[in-house]
């Protein structure tokens, strides 16, 4: 019995030592295979977001070292320049106006769709979805020849007679601004419709069939049973469309520009200008004060998204807070 369990001791520990060498082993071969996503993320992200706020601090054209330090001046200029701010409000009226709409529709039609009785959902969720799979740079360049002087929707007008002359679509500043909130909204309602979608089909079934008992009709099942299960994806669908709109880039790009006149100037396209076109920059390429204006952005939608996130998760912090506070009181 002695020799028994000596031999048991003695084979612990090397059971052990086997043990943390295999651990080892497949941690090893883990940080193998999560090295290049490291590398790539590393490189490509993490880098150019600390360049940038290096950048924001000299007065530097993109090209040779970075030899004139101008500390905050190019935050000074910024906020002290109309186009800026200007840009800034096109890109909130963008942004406000695509997640109103584009949210909102799809709603509408991820409650149609999502009928058991209706014949061909899945071609109409097809095609719903079909502009979401689009290049963007595309849909701009396609809208910007529909919606031109000659394009399609005017010479339709022209044709019945619904207008003597053509409607300056995308040369007049607020209609611009209508044509882009149109078409991003329309170009992201496929993405928010599937999200929607997955939300309505996680509602069971048997809340439904017994409002039916009960005699509810379709608006007080939308009202009592849909719109408050659908809160929580409801939260996350909405901040993913701030956050897509904040990144308008290639449609404003394609379709107007920025013009007329930086009527339709995003933040995005504001930076672009500045980092890449002599032209459209004030003359020369200013990198480090685009990057100013990019680490703007940067806090811009760091704000919106706390913002958003404390005001849509207020209620359930607090209800988890009084759930607690409940479990305390009874054990006590």
């Amino acid at each position: 019995m002695e020799i028994e369990q000596k031999t048991e001791v003695n084979s612990r520990p090397k059971v052990k030592s086997r043990l943390r060498t295999h651990k080892k082993k497949k941690a090893i071969w883990a940080y193998i295979f999560l090295a290049p996503q490291i590398i790539i993320f590393f490189v490509f992200s993490l880098y150019p977001i600390i360049m940038s706020y290096v950048y924001s601090f000299y007065n530097w054209t993109g090209i040779g070292p970075l030899d004139e330090f101008v500390g905050f001046e190019n935050y000074a200029q910024l906020l002290s320049q109309p186009r800026f701010w200007n840009s800034a409000l096109v890109s909130i009226y963008y942004i406000v106006g695509t997640t109103v709409l584009g949210v909102g529709v799809a709603l509408i039609l991820a409650i149609i769709l999502n009928d058991q009785k209706l014949k061909g959902k899945g071609l109409y969720r097809t095609i719903y979805f079909l502009p979401v799979v689009t290049t963007t740079a595309i849909v701009g360049i396609i809208m910007g020849s529909i919606f031109g002087i000659n394009g399609f929707v005017n010479q339709l007008l022209l044709t019945f007679n619904i207008v003597d002359r053509p409607i300056p679509w995308l040369t007049n500043g607020p209609l611009a601004i209508i044509i882009l909130i149109v078409i991003g909204s329309w170009k992201g309602l496929g993405i928010n419709m599937i999200y929607w979608l997955a939300g309505l089909q996680s509602i069971p079934n048997e809340l439904y069939e017994s409002a039916q008992l009960d005699g509810a009709g379709f608006w007080r099942t939308l009202r009592h049973i849909t719109l408050p299960l659908l809160k929580p994806i409801a939260a996350v669908i909405i901040l993913l469309s701030l956050v897509s709109g904040i990144n308008a880039f290639d449609l404003v790009k394609t379709l107007t520009g920025g013009g007329p006149n930086f009527a339709t100037e995003t933040m995005d396209l504001f930076i672009y200008n500045f980092a890449f076109s002599a032209q459209l920059g004030g003359g020369q390429v200013r990198m480090g004060y685009a990057s100013a204006a990019g680490v703007l952005l940067g806090l811009f939608t760091f704000v919106i998204s706390m913002v958003f996130g404390a005001a849509s998760f207020t209620k359930e912090i607090a209800k988890i807070r009084g759930d607690k506070k409940k479990k305390g009181g009874v054990k006590a």
